[in-house]
């Protein structure tokens, strides 16, 4: 005959332990992950592209002063088999020095919602 199972009303303890990894291993971990595959790579270089005329455009519509507001909005991608590369130019806005040494090297940062964040905040 099995024994009797006794019934604990008793909360069982709890123990924690805190996760530990190292960030920028696995961050490089990530990006490997992410990036070695073309389509995808091609498809951040050329969001990126679309990035920059969404801030141009917005710019635009506030009024403010363009360098070469004559130039249509336009990404165009160029292929040399010769050099074995594809190169991607828009006639967008770029990043300033602050946001280069922000967003390089970051994953998965929108850097429209950040700029729609900060145009919401009356920033730049």
């Amino acid at each position: 005959c099995p024994s009797p199972r006794l019934l604990s009303t008793a909360e069982p303890a709890i123990n924690r332990h805190q996760f530990q990894a190292e960030t920028r291993q696995l961050l490089d971990i990530v990006a490997k992950s992410l990036y070695s595959e073309r389509e995808v790579f091609l498809r951040e270089l050329i969001s990126n592209a679309a990035d920059a005329l969404e801030k141009l455009r917005y710019r635009q519509l506030q009024g403010e002063e363009i360098e070469s507001p004559e130039l249509e909005p336009r990404i165009q991608i160029s292929f040399s088999s010769s050099l074995k590369s594809i190169t991607i130019e828009d006639s967008g806005i770029g990043m300033t020095r602050e946001e280069l040494i922000s967003n390089l090297g970051t994953i998965a940062r929108s850097g429209s919602k950040e700029f729609v964040k900060k145009a919401d905040q009356g920033g730049d």
